[in-house]
């Protein structure tokens, strides 16, 4: 097996004599590469961002920008990232490098104050610079920070096609957002010459398959699911990972420690996304961006699920496998995922297995996957209601944890509903199907009486619990608010 290695810069760098569990964060600072801090460890503040070289969803490479804070160096191994350093091109001997595009704004617009988030806001930044399909406004010119005449931008995309939401996992705790914004919306386009943009017309580093054992821990990226399972049932204990979204908290928050931790986040048996005649097929290991950009829309509760989900950084990370994995009641994917009927593909060294995702959550964070078992896939069956929405309650509109997390998915056919499927999260141990306030619903007719009938069914399911971020009361009253919501949302759009 060939030694552990990460490309940082342009330099491959052996990962020795690193822990398993150390971060690509304490790696990099260990080596001096001081940019990326560390400001909260949980992948909430974005200090730590830095970019990898990913399969591209419009060219062969992206690249992404992810928390490294959160991500085992090990699970790089092969890999290819740039730092903030590295986004400077280096002069003469005895000049100053020349700043990057990104930085050059941030500098001449008075986006940076102490400077402590600075390096991280620069590689999202960086990433969004990047985006292969980020376009100017016709009517636009991109060197304007604000659109023209109000025209040519909404409030989180500017005029050059900058999406804020790229940024929505950096926080600046002293310069104030209007001059990164601004930075942002008036960078233009890579040039020709641009190394890092020409890097995306070639293919990322493959996965590398690695048993990297240090301190007594082994981490282990296998090549193929076969193996992969195979390596579960030796080894029941390990800890499976595939963003670290997750499992990088527990590291770094909890101090927890696995003696062995196996990654299948680039398997490749786990990386497909296919649309059937009677359903779509989401691999559990595709990250919740490329699920969003690859469906582009096709399935409209998830795409009003993504900008709630996180922030960027972590959705360049996160998958579907793991939000359903950990079994949390709070996890904002499970809500939809019940409303549109998900089913979860479970496979282990002797096949696979199919449940639908209403059976699969038994208990706090406990579920019917068996020892030996991982989620391969996610089923959404055809066709798709017509009538959705997903409702998040949290105390930050982004970037948050859910109180009470309400997905609908409503058939209304001549005015009366012919089905109903409603998906919770947050209100009982586990994510939950209101099937009373389903069976209300149905075979009436859509006006304000069913609706709020049905609202004060729906106000009593589940069993929510009051902590510090909600009490009870409220949230079940959000419940039932939600409903009177979505009907006044759609009422007009139903009726026309």
């Amino acid at each position: 097996m060939v030694a552990a290695r990460i490309t940082v810069n342009g330099e491959s760098t052996p990962i020795a004599p690193a822990a398993p569990h150390t971060t690509v964060l304490d790696f990099l600072r260990d080596r001096g590469l001081t940019g990326t801090k560390e400001g909260c460890a949980e992948g909430e503040c974005g200090a730590c961002s830095v970019l990898v070289a990913r399969p591209g969803v419009n060219k062969p490479t992206d690249w992404v920008a992810i928390n490294a804070c959160l991500v085992p160096v090990t699970a790089l191994d092969g890999q290819e990232v740039i730092t903030s350093e590295g986004l400077a091109t280096a002069g003469a001997p005895g000049t100053p490098p020349t700043l990057h595009p990104v930085q050059e704004e941030m500098a001449v617009r008075g986006g940076s104050q102490c400077g402590y988030c600075t390096p991280g806001f620069i590689c999202s930044m960086a990433a969004e610079y990047y985006r292969p399909d980020r376009c100017a406004h016709a009517d636009q010119h991109a060197d304007q920070a604000e659109p023209a005449d109000g025209e040519g931008a909404d409030a989180e995309h500017g005029p050059n096609g900058f999406d804020l939401h790229s940024l929505s996992g950096n926080l600046c705790r002293c310069t104030g957002y209007r001059p990164i914004r601004d930075a942002a919306y008036a960078v233009g386009a890579p040039t020709e010459d641009d190394p890092l943009a020409l890097r995306r017309e070639q293919s990322p580093p493959e996965p590398v398959a690695t048993e990297y054992t240090q301190d007594d821990s082994v981490f282990l990226r296998p090549a193929t699911l076969a193996e992969a399972t195979r390596l579960l049932r030796e080894r029941p204990d390990a800890v499976l990972v595939a963003g670290s979204t997750d499992w990088g908290v527990e590291v770094n928050i909890r101090s927890r420690r696995a003696g062995c931790v196996i990654a299948i986040d680039r398997l490749p048996e786990l990386r497909g996304l296919s649309v059937g005649s009677d359903h779509i097929e989401i691999g559990a290991a595709q990250t919740l961006t490329e699920i969003e950009r690859r469906l582009d829309g096709e399935v409209p509760l998830l795409a009003e699920l993504f900008p709630q989900f996180a922030s960027r950084l972590i959705r360049n990370s996160a998958t579907l496998g793991g939000n359903l994995g950990t079994g949390s009641p709070i996890g904002d994917s499970p809500p939809v995922l019940l409303a549109l009927e998900a089913s979860v593909v479970l496979a282990d060294a002797d096949g696979e297995r199919v449940v639908p995702l209403a059976d699969y959550f038994t208990g706090y964070r406990q579920s019917v996957r068996r020892p030996g078992e991982l989620i391969r896939a996610v089923r959404v069956p055809l066709p798709l209601s017509p009538v959705t929405a997903f409702h998040k309650i949290a105390k930050r509109r982004f970037d948050d944890i859910s109180s009470v997390a309400v997905a609908f998915a409503l058939d209304i056919e001549d005015g009366i509903v012919r089905k109903a499927r409603i998906g919770l999260g947050g209100v009982a141990a586990t994510p939950i199907r209101a099937l009373a306030t389903e069976a209300a619903l149905e075979g009436k007719p859509w006006v304000t009486e069913t609706v709020a009938a049905a609202a004060q069914v729906l106000q009593a399911q589940g069993t929510p619990m009051s902590d510090h971020r909600a009490s009870s009361e409220y949230r079940a009253a959000m419940l039932g608010q939600s409903l009177l919501k979505l009907y006044a949302q759609t009422t007009e759009a139903v009726s026309s």
